[in-house]
């Protein structure tokens, strides 16, 4: 069954008439399919969909990211990858069926795959719990990545969460320590990284497994700190303002390679990802297949400093620093005065302990 978004009602209309003429045996009694009718009609579905999807605002945007048909990071892993071994628990409370992880084969390469699931039927979500990570999902990750990095085995992740899970459990077993360990040992490694938001990218959910030397979107994916709707409550007290707040986070991948806060757009089909998967599949496997030779070549350390340096320029471009391909020019400077005060600072140090070797030398000079 199909599901339609609110903006895609001409799109609804249109389809069904197409299963109308489709279908022969309609109200009128048996009669011929009209194929030129139904190609006629495809024509205008194709147009309205590249109309509407060429001219999404950041709300709408939102909702086909997060739309029930679309891909999910078990249908890439399915799809993408082979002898995917499944590896499980954090070796500290259990398991957490929010986020799949494995070693697989890319091309005959071995690589470790991490990717955020919702599930696609109630049941799986509820299982899934809608891709929500709890602590033991972000200390099995940590566990995996530091085994590749130990190999040397590159690591996919798909991102797909609204956020991690705020529930009471997840905050007494260390929520916010998980998330800040993950972050900190995904800027550690020293193999090749590659984070894919496919749908949702939201807030410390996501980044804790995105802090990667490429950040790639889905055409219609989203990533921001917080969702529109807890944005627009927060700003405005008032959750039906998501469009203001979607408008002001930029949270869609257009905007964000503006920002370079990502590195690579990929586009998906007319109307979302969900109405070709075999495109999208093909899209998401050239991406990982250049990005893996784009760092065949580099060694570890070139890897973690080409990584330290992607985030230490975020935000770099537009701001009041002139020489941006300097690193160094990120240390803070320090005015005159400031100056002045340590300088004198340590003089002061300098002489007291001056004084007390001296005085020092007396003493055994004279009473020694």
């Amino acid at each position: 069954m199909k599901n339609y978004l609110n903006f895609e009602t001409d799109i609804k209309n249109l389809e069904n008439e197409i299963e109308k003429l489709k279908d022969p045996y309609n109200q009128d009694g048996l009669s011929e399919v009209d194929t030129k009718k139904i190609s006629e009609t495809q024509q205008e579905i194709d147009k309205k969909l590249q109309s509407i999807y060429s001219n999404l605002d950041p709300w709408q945007t939102t909702l086909v990211a997060r739309h029930e048909n679309r891909p999910k990071a078990k249908f890439f892993i399915d799809n993408l990858f082979e002898n995917f071994i499944l590896l499980s628990g954090d070796r500290f409370y259990g398991e957490d069926r929010s986020v799949l992880a494995g070693f697989a084969k890319f091309d005959e390469q071995s690589v470790l795959v991490i990717g955020q699931e919702k599930g696609d039927t109630l049941e799986s979500r509820i299982e899934r719990n809608f891709g929500m990570m709890r602590p033991e999902g972000y200390r099995k990750t940590i566990r995996l990545m530091r085994l590749a990095n130990k190999f040397n085995i590159p690591i996919i992740s798909f991102i797909d969460t609204p956020g991690a899970y705020p529930g009471v459990g997840a905050e007494e077993r260390g929520q916010a320590e998980a998330i800040a360990k993950s972050i900190e040992c995904c800027m550690e490694l020293t193999v090749p990284t590659f984070a894919f938001v496919i749908g949702e990218g939201g807030s410390g959910g996501a980044i804790a497994l995105a802090s990667s030397n490429k950040v790639i979107m889905l055409e219609n994916a989203i990533y921001s700190v917080i969702s529109p709707e807890g944005c627009a409550t927060i700003l405005w007290r008032d959750p039906k303002k998501t469009l203001d707040a979607a408008k002001a986070m930029k949270l869609s991948a257009k905007e964000l390679l503006n920002l370079k806060v990502i590195d690579e757009i990929i586009p998906e089909p007319v109307g979302g990802a969900h109405r070709d998967r075999d495109l999208i599949l093909d899209n998401v496997r050239k991406s990982i297949k250049n990005n893996l030779n784009e760092f065949q070549n580099m060694n570890r350390e070139e890897i973690l400093n080409q990584r330290k340096n992607k985030f230490l320029t975020i935000g770099r471009n537009k701001g009041f620093v002139s020489q941006l391909d300097n690193i160094d020019t990120l240390s803070m400077k320090k005015n005159k005065i400031n100056l002045f005060i340590e300088s004198f600072l340590k003089s002061k140090i300098i002489l007291g302990i001056s004084f007390i070797v001296i005085f020092f030398l007396i003493y055994l000079m004279f009473f020694l």
